[in-house]
């Protein structure tokens, strides 16, 4: 194992000792590989830096309780990207090419899994670019995925706690029927303006739909949830938009609230409806659960508070889901597969 403080590592790159490379040609993808040269070789007309032709994932892998490294869910993002893949006129990376590549990166960079109880776990970056040189607008026909393992420590450093956001109404991060859908740079790119606004105001930001500029859409880069609570009645909230990346985050922690007993309702929310909820978050593979404190409408002069304590709903969700990822709960829905 290597020589890292993996108590002290962020959200930040580490270099690894390898890559995984695969290259497609004439709609066929050549078998996987590692290789130590972490640079691109690329014609100045490439598709991915002249029209964006690029896509992106990122999925986990955590050493757990027993000492097992269990990667999580990595066949739905395989599916993502193909997805991602399909709405930007690429060649999907097959399924089987997708897993080869994330287990070889794995295999080859054992050293680099942080220790169960650090907080740290290895990360996945599987990129597509297009790499035809190209003038005249149009997608390219050749392309290379990459899967890039960088061990990181948590999203938001110390314990599990809350974070601010506050609403942007004067940058739209993804049209309705545009790219929203879809895990591309040009999204995150088109937020930046935004985030980095709030950042400096020492808060995150919350993007309302483009259409309207009156329902929740993200928060930065992650879904939105909130918590509905009517006596002992508890309901999980989250936006339903052609504009939002599906999270496979989400979708777990939906899934365990079903089996909670939650009622789970995915529809249009309105900015007003944060007064009625008792609990809010952004959640992703990067965060997993970043409860909000509280939601500042600068234009509306509003504030909305949750507590600047993470409630108890988010809590057990929280916990219930690493559980599974660190092996310290059964996984009854398969979705760890563990390393061997």
């Amino acid at each position: 194992m290597k020589n890292i403080a993996w108590g002290k590592l962020g959200f930040h790159y580490t270099e690894p000792d390898y890559i995984v490379r695969s290259a497609c040609h004439e709609g066929v993808w050549e078998d996987p590989y590692a290789t130590q040269d972490k640079f691109l070789h690329l014609h100045v007309q490439a598709t991915c830096l002249q029209y964006g032709q690029e896509a992106f994932e990122g999925l986990k892998a955590f050493r757990g309780v027993d000492g097992k490294i269990r990667l999580f869910r990595w066949r739905e993002n395989a599916k993502r990207m193909a997805r991602s893949a399909e709405g930007l006129f690429m060649t999907p990376v097959p399924e089987a090419v997708f897993g080869k590549a994330i287990h070889l990166a794995l295999e080859k960079n054992l050293d680099f899994v942080p220790p169960y109880g650090t907080g740290a776990t290895l990360y996945f970056r599987p990129l597509l670019i297009g790499t035809t040189p190209r003038l005249g607008v149009g997608p390219g026909r050749d392309f290379e995925f990459i899967v890039i393992p960088s061990p990181i420590g948590p999203y938001y450093p110390g314990k599990f706690h809350c974070t601010s956001f506050i609403v942007n109404r004067y940058v739209d991060r993804a049209a309705p029927y545009g790219t929203g859908q879809f895990k591309v740079g040009g999204n995150y790119a088109a937020s930046f303006r935004a985030t980095e606004a709030a950042h400096n105001m020492g808060m995150d930001c919350l993007f309302l739909d483009a259409k309207y500029h009156k329902y929740i859409d993200e928060c930065s880069a992650a879904n939105f949830i909130g918590i509905m609570r009517k006596g002992d009645k508890i309901e999980y909230l989250t936006p339903r938009s052609s504009a939002i990346l599906p999270s496979i985050t989400n979708d777990s922690l939906m899934t365990l609230a079903k089996e909670r007993g939650y009622k789970v309702t995915r529809r249009h929310i309105r900015l007003e409806e944060l007064a009625d909820m008792s609990e809010a978050a952004a959640c992703g593979t990067a965060c997993v659960i970043s409860p909000i404190d509280r939601v500042i409408d600068p234009e509306k002069n509003v504030m909305y508070s949750f507590g600047a304590e993470p409630g108890e709903v988010l809590t057990g969700l929280y916990r219930a889901l690493k559980d599974i990822q660190y092996g310290r709960a059964e996984d009854k829905h398969g979705w760890t597969e563990i390393f061997s």
